[in-house]
């Protein structure tokens, strides 16, 4: 097994990968800006490296101070995490270059599925359904505009480097075209440094479902699927595993489709395929080469542990698991807790934790790095910890969310508890009967 395992990341993560490193019995060194100096995962590291000052192109996203840091402590092995270098080819490519395991995709592999034309090209050619659209980058609004009359509005432009919600536009009428395709590829310049989008039609009721695998030389098997409806402007709020709308016949079909793909283009490690699911049919939307921030519901039904699998695959580059071995049972839900208020659309919300309780219990688990006196900044994502809840089925897993969050005590910062609170008592969530568009289109605070 690995010895020592740098994570070139930080917060719950970092925090997560630590633990499943000690349970391996490997070392690990955490890497930090100059303001996290303090923070959970330095303190939980055998070792830790400052590499640099707080904005991240300084320090979490400066390859060559994280080079360094390799070099310095003698590690032989890193875990990225999600965000920040995760499905970055450069990256990954010169670790392979200076002969380093990469607890991730190969950088083949996160090339690959990290142009989204390309990925959607891939999918359609091993089986899987993908949504009408341009079958490619499309740069001529003209060309573009007829394209989208072709399909009927309304349509999504979308870039072609990366996701989020950045350089993603929906266009419901032909007259915005044109405003809207120029916004989009400036938007999609500036964070991803590539300016091409590309066409699809748009899906005004969709749920958002996305397959979970873990992939070796040897097989390809699937921990089922999460069900990540619940969003805010394409940021995910609450994700829950099984999706309570699906059947069992579409599920073997979408686990059969899905687990053909992957091993068709030889992925190795654990990644998620997510889609677009509407009228009961789905369509490929991306593959994401990392671990997601939502594994843990996964985990919670399945009993696996996708971090310690990940780095036993990069390891032996096969998995112990068997489909036959993976058999979920009951129902989980993750709340992400965001210093954020969501009454004032959704304002960040940094400063000191004054007091900070943790809700604990039966099938209760908080993936965090919060503390009483950690200082949350602004200059990283705003999520400061995730609430898990399993239960035997749906509503005793929202029962035990509700229960958990009346417990979660965060002085100090404003944040999306009871936001959470709201939403899981609201009529649309505990019947299930929401899509992706669900708070965006209706007020429910």
């Amino acid at each position: 097994m690995f010895k020592k395992i740098l994570i070139a990341n930080r917060g719950e993560i970092a925090v997560r990968i630590i633990r499943a490193c000690k349970e391996w019995g490997i070392q690990t060194v955490a890497v930090h800006s100059d303001v996290d100096k303090d923070s959970m995962h330095v303190r939980l590291a055998d070792e830790s490296v400052c590499i640099g000052s707080y904005q991240p192109s300084n320090s979490y996203l400066n390859i060559p101070a994280l080079m360094s840091a390799i070099e310095l402590t003698n590690a032989d092995a890193v875990h990225p995490g999600y965000g920040f270098l995760s499905e970055n080819a450069n990256f990954a490519r010169i670790l392979e270059e200076n002969k380093i395991n990469f607890i991730g995709a190969s950088s083949k592999h996160i090339e690959m599925m990290g142009d989204k034309i390309q990925a959607k090209r891939i999918a359609k050619e091993n089986g899987l359904p993908v949504i009408e659209g341009s079958e490619g980058g499309v740069k001529d609004a003209y060309e573009a505009k007829e394209l989208c009359k072709k399909i009927g509005f309304p349509v999504l432009i979308k870039a072609s480097g990366g996701g989020g919600g950045k350089g993603m536009k929906i266009v419901y009428k032909e007259e915005e075209f044109e405003t809207l395709f120029s916004t989009a590829k400036s938007e999609a310049l500036k964070y991803f440094g590539n300016d091409e989008v590309y066409i699809e039609k748009f899906f005004q009721n969709p749920r958002h479902i996305e397959v979970q695998i873990l992939a070796g030389k040897n097989r390809v098997v699937h921990l089922h699927e999460r069900d990540c409806s619940v969003q805010r402007r394409h940021q995910k709020l609450i994700e829950e595993t099984p999706s309570p709308v699906l059947t069992d016949t579409i599920r073997k079909d979408l686990f059969e489709k899905t687990v053909n793909m992957v091993s068709k283009i030889g992925y190795m490690g654990a990644g998620t395929v997510e889609f677009i699911y509407e009228d009961n049919k789905f369509y490929f939307l991306e593959m994401n080469t990392r671990v997601q921030v939502e594994h843990p519901v996964t985990e919670m039904v399945t009993g696996i542990d996708i971090i310690k699998e990940q780095i036993w695959i990069a390891f032996s580059e096969e998995t112990a698991l068997k489909q036959s071995d993976i058999s979920p049972r009951g129902h989980a839900i993750e709340c992400r807790i965001n210093a954020e208020d969501a009454s004032k659309n959704f304002q960040p919300s940094p400063g000191i934790i004054n007091m900070c309780h943790q809700p604990s219990g039966f099938r209760t688990r908080v993936d965090g790095a919060i503390f009483q006196g950690y200082k949350v900044t602004p200059y990283y994502d705003s999520m400061v910890c995730k609430l898990i809840c399993h239960g035997r089925n749906r509503t005793e897993a929202i029962q035990r969310m509700i229960r958990s969050l009346d417990e979660f005590v965060i002085d100090g910062i404003t944040t999306t508890i009871d936001l959470h609170k709201i939403l899981l008592t609201h009529k649309k969530f505990v019947n299930s009967d929401f899509n992706v568009s669900w708070l965006d289109n209706e007020k429910v605070i």
